[in-house]
């Protein structure tokens, strides 16, 4: 009526009782996302998702990684349904469980037992629990930039913007104890002389080394994989690959059969869950040896339980998920729809002359506004954040879902069609950043 103000549309309720309710009105994202562009997912299909409002988005989070072969795929779906009737949580072993482990292992080089988590956060931090463990030394080292997840082990060296003198850097959050930053060493991505030299001068304190293969944006130099593999065995450390991200997605044996480096633990998420929570670490008999019943007897066991841990849920459904990904000609469809991606980002941004470093690995891609080739986690820095944070937003204006700070996911099932209509929207996206 005449007066009357608009009523608000469902959108703008939900986002409203998150705001009510929600810590800080969301869910992950570190930076919201500005009003018009927050929502409400309703449903995903394939390549897409609409939010409550109807409307309709390509999607390149996909779930933030695991949902390889697309949303609600009918082997997944119905992988699920049939779970569901049979009971989702019994904190036992079941078939699905089973199968998967067995599929880990006869896939993943370095597999020989499976320990099941919920998350890749905890993935990470049980392996390296393993590996103090099983080695008797307390410290552990990673590198700078790289992200294993939230635990207090992780949560250095990945969101600093300014130099430090390795082997120790202040923490990225709040509430860690301080007394964790003399036990956690940083070195150089890509770096293999400095790292090795902070291995060797650190070998007898030092339990492992955890790296992702692929770091975020930033591909591996082969020979810096294959000197941290050198270096590790010949200082008695255990190299550990977070493989949550790569872990089935670049290949089937993940990052360590691509580039033909195998670590001693690998930490698995994402895929393997097929868009449900789980997790789990990968590795010889002897690095478990510390979880089975023959240790608890003895007194001198690591303690790794949870209650949702090898939910028969989850394994069901990554294991459809791998068996899809496993078919003749998928990964071939997977890379080849992800190089289809790359490949027109850097037409584009060759075209309109703006600056831009393309990563592209198989079926994960980013783009970063910098005249540079990023290499090192310090490499990113000189990336026009500003810039990026537009496009992103942009892109999401004309119906790509791509929100700032996460790379883009490509599927099994984004079309042709698809990624060329992203490739439009992400020519008009850059002309807003000239």
């Amino acid at each position: 009526m005449p007066g009357q103000s608009p009523r608000p549309n469902k959108r703008e309720l939900l986002l409203e009782q998150a705001r009510r309710h929600m810590a800080g009105g969301l869910l992950h994202h570190l930076i919201a996302l500005p009003h018009d562009l927050e929502t409400v997912m309703a449903r995903g299909q394939g390549s897409r998702m609409w939010d409550v409002d109807g409307r309709e988005y390509i999607d390149f989070l996909m779930g933030s990684g695991p949902l390889v072969i697309g949303h609600a795929h009918p082997d997944v779906v119905a992988a699920v349904q049939r779970c569901v009737t049979d009971g989702v949580q019994f904190y036992e072993l079941s078939e699905p469980l089973l199968k998967l482990a067995e599929t880990i292992v006869e896939a993943v080089p370095c597999a020989q037992r499976v320990k099941f988590v919920n998350t890749g956060t905890e993935a990470t931090f049980l392996a390296l629990r393993l590996a103090r463990a099983f080695t008797g030394k307390p410290k552990v080292l990673k590198m700078e930039g790289g992200f294993h997840g939230t635990n207090d082990y992780a949560v250095w060296g990945t969101r600093h913007r300014r130099s430090f003198e390795p082997p120790y850097v202040e923490c990225d959050s709040l509430g860690v104890p301080g007394v964790l930053r003399e036990q956690v060493l940083v070195a150089p991505f890509n770096d293999i002389e400095a790292t090795a030299d902070m291995v060797r001068r650190h070998k007898d304190e030092l339990a492992a080394v955890i790296v992702e293969p692929l770091q975020r944006n930033i591909p591996p130099r082969l020979e810096f994989l294959q000197g941290l593999r050198q270096v590790t065995r010949e200082c008695g450390v255990l190299l550990v690959y977070d493989e949550v991200v790569t872990g089935f997605r670049l290949a089937w044996g993940g990052a360590q059969e691509l580039w033909g480096v195998v670590p001693d633990l690998v930490c698995l998420g994402k895929a393997i869950g097929g868009g449900h929570p789980t997790g789990a670490v990968a590795g010889p008999e002897e690095v478990f040896r510390n979880v089975t019943p023959r240790a608890v007897a003895e007194g001198r066991f690591v303690i790794a339980s949870g209650t949702f841990s090898g939910n028969p849920l989850s394994a069901a459904a990554g294991l459809a998920t791998l068996q899809v990904l496993h078919r003749p000609g998928n990964y071939e469809r997977l890379n080849a729809n992800g190089k289809r991606l790359g490949d027109g980002l850097k037409r584009l941004s060759q075209m309109l002359e703006i600056p831009a470093y393309v990563c592209q690995v198989g079926s994960v891609v980013d783009i970063l506004f910098t005249d540079r080739e990023v290499r090192t986690y310090r490499d990113t820095w000189t990336a026009d954040s500003p810039k990026g944070t537009k496009f992103r937003h942009e892109m999401i204006r004309r119906g790509v879902w791509s929100p700032p700070g996460s790379k883009m996911y490509v599927s099994m099932v984004h079309s042709n069609e698809d990624i060329d209509r992203t490739l439009d929207v992400a020519e008009a996206a850059m002309r807003t950043v000239r």
